[in-house]
């Protein structure tokens, strides 16, 4: 059996060379953002053919992109989870200590997002 290869047109370019005349698909407006970047370096560097794949194909950022809402929302949901079992200090008598408090939280969700999302 033959395998059949995709017909493919080509273009002369001002020195005579032929150049094919490939069309990639459209990509979605707007920003992968932070956690979408991170997935992004990981596929990059772990999972190659599953990114180039999705790169060929035109859907990796469109996945970036959600990975990056479902990494904000999960890290909404962590926090709030750890604050109902870990109560922050009061913020008008305790500035510091609150900001302290908020940014641990912050990074122990991040850590569970990171772990579970993100380098999954």
């Amino acid at each position: 059996m033959a395998i059949k290869w995709p017909e493919i047109q080509y273009t002369e370019a001002e020195n005579g060379m032929l150049e094919p005349m490939i069309e990639f698909p459209k990509q979605p407006e707007g920003s992968i953002g932070k956690y979408g970047e991170m997935r992004r370096q990981y596929m990059m560097e772990w999972r190659k053919a599953t990114y180039q794949l999705m790169m060929l194909n035109g859907t990796l950022k469109k996945y970036l992109m959600e990975i990056n809402e479902q990494a904000n929302q999960m890290l909404d949901q962590q926090i709030s989870r750890l604050m109902r079992t870990s109560p922050a200090p009061d913020k008008a008598t305790n500035q510091m200590g609150w900001v302290q408090h908020m940014n641990s939280l912050k990074a122990q969700a991040e850590e569970i997002v990171l772990s579970e999302l993100i380098y999954a």
